[in-house]
């Protein structure tokens, strides 16, 4: 049984047409998430299925956007719808939207496959998990003609060495040429017959010409010996070439009597290299720059203990941790995300630190801070781009906390006996995302001695070790309490130790950053 909504023309309200399958065996069920995804300022056209065959069918027969499942169906179940687009080798967002399975169930989902999972009692992050699959869904398609694209330019570029020689000569000991290839014409502009009875280093740099004949009469008295010489050569529209020329010294070989060179134009190379040079010393400078952005040290706050440290995947990252004074002189710990690596992501994360750095001084309400912080993102980003952010404001005399996030991953306060206290989770949408979001502040958690705040980004959890497996929070939480009598600095070094042995030192492939607070 299927039922297909349809949207034949564009939406003219401004809304984002979409296309979800809907693996779900309640009419009622698959509506309200529809109505959920037009009130979020979709435009959804839908089909919904609820058995192997129809889903089969259905997946044939149009090209979805999304795919929206529920865990348990009276003849289908989302592992299994998971397994037909796994098989179909599609790539389509596929969320599960359950009204009842567990945690482990979950885990077990999205291991195998799944993108995310709701519960049906709780779809405030349908909309947000969305957009989110949509844009990594782009993001993983533009990776893919990228590399399809790069396979093909590998490909035309390997024929044209294959089937593009090198300049073949044959010199007499004077130097004056018994034989050249064709391919002289397509590097110095001239042809092979005028070549012919002239003297070859006539055809070399007036600065490199007396070197190049003078390492050439040395090596002749190696016979039977290969040697090398590199110069700059003229070419017939007065451009320069440089050659890396290999001889071989035949003189005495009565087939050949002569010395034969190879002759390979370099100078495109070592223009790359040195434009790969400049743009190495540039990722440089810039990551000098970013270092220089993060805190030199930790704020001391009568107290507590604080420490934060940053590890860029890329020589830049989009990962940002800074101490910000609020104008009611209290400390707030932030940390932040961009999405992707590099300069892009580098220079965005270095403009929200600013405007945070001049928000906070003139501002102590955190929801504010975000919401202005999130107006000035929106203008300098587009859909590609966006920012989480965290801010946790810490009163030393109450010894309280409040925290506003956009979007970022949970921080967690850990009592003295390892237990996760408190989730400081999101209350609000992640900043450039939408320009008139709001922003609400949890209300004031005490913090007891003993008590350690930990704020993180998600390069931490989603670290994976040679099998594919998680680092997770877990396991962080848990590196964090077996280090608890250390100072925070400490703490921070031994969860990054930590992750580094799990990992089995592979590449780094996300940002790392970390602020450690413990309450005395």
């Amino acid at each position: 049984m299927s039922e297909t909504t349809a949207q034949p023309n564009p939406p003219s309200d401004g809304k984002l047409a979409l296309r979800v399958l809907v693996v779900e065996d309640s009419e009622f069920d698959a509506r309200m998430l529809v109505g959920l995804l037009r009130a979020g300022g979709f435009e959804p056209e839908f089909e919904r299925v609820e058995t192997e065959g129809g889903m089969r069918t259905a997946l044939g027969q149009a090209q979805w956007e999304v795919i929206l499942a529920d865990y348990n169906l009276p003849d289908f179940s989302a592992p299994r719808a998971l397994e037909v687009l796994q098989e179909s080798q599609l790539d389509i967002p596929f969320i599960i939207v359950s009204g009842g399975i567990g945690e482990d169930t979950a885990v077990a989902a999205m291991k195998s496959g799944a993108h995310d999972y709701l519960m049906k009692g709780n779809l405030a992050r349908l909309v947000p998990a969305v957009e989110r699959e949509l844009r990594e869904a782009a993001v993983r398609s533009s990776r893919r003609q990228t590399v399809k694209d790069l396979r093909a330019s590998e490909l035309r570029h390997r024929s044209l060495i294959e089937n593009t020689s090198d300049i073949i000569a044959v010199l007499d000991c004077k130097g004056m040429i018994q034989f050249v290839s064709p391919a002289c014409e397509r590097v110095l502009g001239t042809t092979a017959e005028a070549l012919i009875d002239s003297d070859w280093f006539a055809l070399a740099h007036g600065e490199d010409r007396d070197r190049l004949r003078a390492e050439f009469g040395q090596a002749l008295g190696h016979e039977g010996k290969q040697f090398a010489i590199k110069g700059r050569f003229a070419a017939a529209d007065g451009s320069e070439r440089v050659m890396d020329i290999t001889a071989s010294n035949l003189l005495a070989d009565e087939a050949i009597a002569g010395v034969v060179i190879n002759a390979r134009d370099i100078t495109e190379r070592l223009k790359e290299q040195a434009a790969m040079h400049e743009s190495e010393e540039q990722f440089r400078v810039a990551s000098e720059i970013q270092q220089h952005l993060f805190p030199w040290k930790a704020p001391q706050l009568d107290g507590f203990d604080i420490a934060g440290a940053s590890r860029p995947a890329a020589a830049t990252g989009g990962d940002y941790f800074d101490y910000l004074t609020t104008s009611d002189s209290q400390l707030a710990l932030a940390i932040g995300d961009v999405s992707g690596h590099g300069i892009g992501p580098a220079m965005l994360m270095a403009e929200t630190r600013a405007y945070l750095r001049i928000l906070t001084r003139n501002r102590n309400d955190l929801s504010l801070i975000l919401t202005r912080a999130n107006t000035m993102v929106g203008e300098d980003v587009g859909e590609e781009r966006f920012v989480t952010m965290l801010l946790a404001k810490l009163d030393p005399e109450k010894r309280t906390l409040v925290h506003a996030s956009a979007g970022h991953s949970p921080a967690f306060i850990l009592g003295s006996d390892g237990a996760v206290k408190s989730e400081l989770r999101r209350t609000g949408m992640p900043l450039g995302v939408m320009r008139d979001a709001e922003y609400t502040v949890s209300k004031p958690l005490r913090l007891a001695k003993g008590d350690v705040l930990v704020l993180l980004t998600d390069g931490l959890e989603e670290t994976t070790n040679p099998e594919g497996e998680l680092f997770g929070v877990d396991r962080i939480l848990q590196a964090v309490h077996q280090n608890r009598q250390s100072k925070a600095a400490k703490i921070v070094e031994s969860v990054f130790g930590t992750l580094k042995d799990f990992s089995g030192n592979a590449e780094q492939v996300d940002d790392l950053t970390m602020i450690v607070a413990k309450a005395e």
